[in-house]
């Protein structure tokens, strides 16, 4: 018995003191930050006149649109998503059942994609209004939808998802108790939503929010098509325009800065705050509403998901089979590209979330936290940032490799090595959020008796964890995959010669806009988004179910 005891703690000291993993993550995180130190040092290289010329035409406009956007977006994800999601999570009304899962559907369309979509609905020359001035009369016109009104609109319709997941497994979480016992305090159902309902979900909203927000600083495709400029236009247009890395570099450094605000703000409002969910069965019962109100949440509900997933999906269908003759081995290609990267991206990034998941159970340090932290916090960079921060680094190298090889090439910075790292870098957070969830349903028991019969770190890794992981490993896969493939910032920006995608060459449609044209693609995005969509909804028909209660609001 004692020598059992001497072994154990043997093994023990043995496995703390295994660093490796520590410095596994510690890389990690490094290999996240760097961009973001790569973006700030290019302000020692100032580029002064162009600066002059951007600070007196560009840099007001820019700075108002971006406040714009995040102002708009904010509020219009806060109203439309908490709104759906209190009406889904606890009334009952013709349709919810459908409505329940259906509303998290837009999450499948790429935001330039819908951008597009009502563009060439809604312009002047558009279908739309080209059939209410042969009503109406020759006069008549509907507000631009080229406007900034226009881009909050349709990234509202297509990030509002986001706020209501969240918000709506946070009512679903609080149980009828609190509710009903302010309701026989005499408080009307919108009294008790505001003064219960909606402080206890505060910190679910806030989180999504803040990926709303954080989508909407990142878009580039979408601002684009409305040609409405913003950091992620600009950044684009001072790399390809006026052919300056650094001044790009200087403007990413801007655009990162906006993003850290909304992290510290988003993680300051929170606070304190927890979620404290009822554990007893039977949550209660959903407030059964008749006649007008009832309607009335079908008809919201209804609208909501129509403007968000069915009008321009319809759309979208009508155009490709319009544009059914571009079809050709060229969108083969695209298409064996857009897969082809998602593969080598999602493969490589779960890896490396695997390893680095197992990194921070086995040692349990601050550091390790910390840089697991930081190696997770990529998907709050937009993919333009990402984008220039990586080339920066990598032409670094590629000129020290010239000096010392006394010759000139790109080997890094042009090869498909700089779009698969951004890849890694932007998503790690999507992967790692799969395996770890996973990898916490695992005892830590198993890993130890593995440990103490010799096994090694890696055949624990291959013999004990992947086969119990491999549920994680496949959802995590998917939807990494599936976000490479919709991400055109990076793309565009990073892809070697001869490696356009789907997203590129919607990029270079919608540029010239042929919006029938850009459908074909475009729906194939579209299908594959469906993916990790239908993925979520089985997830949230999983939850548990709460009956109508008798009680009738007229």
């Amino acid at each position: 018995m004692a020598e059992l005891a001497e072994n154990l703690k043997l093994h023990t000291r043995t496995w703390r003191a295994w660093s490796v993993w520590r410095w596994y993550a510690l890389l990690a995180g490094a290999l996240v930050l760097m961009p973001v130190l790569v973006t700030a040092l290019a302000w020692l290289q100032p580029v002064p006149e162009l600066w002059a010329h951007l600070a007196s035409v560009l840099l007001p406009g820019l700075l108002r649109n971006t406040a714009m956007l995040v102002v708009g977006v904010g509020v219009g994800c806060l109203l439309l998503g908490v709104s759906l999601a209190w009406l889904t999570a606890t009334c009952e009304f013709p349709g919810r059942r459908l409505f329940d899962w259906a509303l998290m559907l837009p999450l499948a369309v790429p935001t330039y994609v819908l951008a597009f979509v009502y563009v060439g609905l809604l312009d002047f020359s558009g279908p739309v209004q080209t059939v209410l001035r042969e009503w109406l009369g020759p006069q008549f016109q509907l507000p631009p939808i080229r406007s900034g009104g226009g881009v909050v609109l349709v990234l509202t319709l297509a990030l509002y998802p986001y706020v209501y997941m969240l918000a709506r497994a946070a009512f679903l979480g609080q149980g009828q108790a609190l509710f009903e016992a302010a309701r026989l305090q005499g408080l009307t159902p919108l009294q008790a939503f505001l003064r219960v309902s909606l402080p206890m979900a505060r910190p679910a909203i806030a989180a999504g929010l803040s990926l709303a927000l954080m989508e909407t600083l990142a878009d580039f495709g979408a601002v684009s098509i409305f040609n409405f400029d913003t950091f992620t236009t600009a950044i684009y247009k001072a790399w390809f325009g006026f052919f300056s890395l650094e001044m790009a570099a200087q403007l990413a450094s801007l655009l990162l800065l906006f993003v850290l605000v909304a992290l510290f703000l988003e993680r300051r409002s929170r606070g304190q705050a927890r979620y404290f969910q009822s554990s007893l069965k039977g949550r209660g019962s959903r407030l059964r509403l008749r006649r007008t109100r009832a309607w009335a949440a079908t008809a919201f509900a209804a609208l909501a998901l129509s403007c968000a997933f069915l009008l321009p999906v319809a759309q979208l269908v009508v155009w490709t089979w319009k544009s059914r003759s571009d079809f050709d081995l060229r969108y083969l290609g695209l298409l064996w590209h857009t897969l082809e990267l998602g593969a080598i991206a999602a493969v490589a990034t779960v890896a490396l979330a695997v390893l680095l998941a197992y990194a921070k159970r086995v040692e349990r340090s601050p550091w390790t936290s910390r840089a697991v932290a930081s190696a997770t916090m990529g998907y709050a960079m937009p993919g333009s940032v990402l984008a220039v921060g990586i080339m920066l680094s990598f032409t670094w190298f590629d000129n020290r490799l010239a000096d010392l090889l006394d010759t000139s090439g790109q080997w890094l910075s042009g090869s498909v090595l700089a779009l698969v790292l951004a890849y890694i870098t932007r998503f790690m957070a999507v992967a790692y959020g799969a395996v770890d969830s996973s990898l916490e349903q695992i005892r830590p028991v198993l890993s130890d008796a593995a440990r103490m019969l010799g096994a090694r770190h890696g055949e624990v890794i291959r013999r004990v964890y992947l086969p119990m992981l491999r549920p994680g490993l496949l959802t995590g896969a998917l939807l990494v995959a599936v976000d490479v493939m919709k991400e055109m910032p990076a793309t565009l920006m990073l892809r070697p010669f001869g490696w356009d995608t789907l997203s590129v060459r919607i990029f270079e449609l919608t540029s010239e806009g042929l919006w029938e044209r850009a459908a074909l693609p475009a729906v194939a995005l579209v299908v594959l988004g469906l993916g990790p969509v239908l993925m979520l909804v089985g997830r949230s028909a999983a939850t548990q179910t709460i009956k109508p209660q008798p009680e009738v609001f007229e």
